[in-house]
């Protein structure tokens, strides 16, 4: 695995563990299409939650929340009308987040970031 996905996996982690501490449930982690991949779907009561998980080890460009631009944005919502679609959850009323993690050089914890309704 090349160093940017293990970046990536560890703020994965991190967020997952940030979510379940919250008492949110995990649903799924990385699932993918040809398409993309949803980092994470959670939900917390009866909504659904759409979860981007951008890690950097820097805010030398900025926080990793800033990095999701429209069409990112757009490819999460492709995404998770699949996702939506598959696994028959159409009832539930949906949120995308955006969870921002900060880690050292050294891939330690630093700072965590979390927005709700983000897009």
């Amino acid at each position: 695995m090349d160093k940017r996905k293990e970046v990536g996996r560890r703020g994965e982690d991190i967020a997952a563990q940030y979510l379940v501490s919250k008492g949110w449930g995990l649903i799924a982690r990385n699932w993918s299409t040809n398409l993309g991949e949803l980092d994470i779907v959670a939900h917390d009561g009866l909504q659904l939650i759409i979860v981007e998980v951008r890690t950097t080890t820097s805010n030398q460009y900025g926080l990793g929340f800033q990095s999701v631009q429209h069409r990112k944005q757009q490819q999460v919502r492709k995404l998770a009308l699949q996702f939506i679609s598959q696994r028959r959850l159409g009832h539930l009323p949906i949120r995308f987040d955006v969870v921002s993690i900060l880690l050292s050089k050294n891939w330690e914890f630093v700072d965590l970031n979390h927005l709700e309704g983000a897009f």
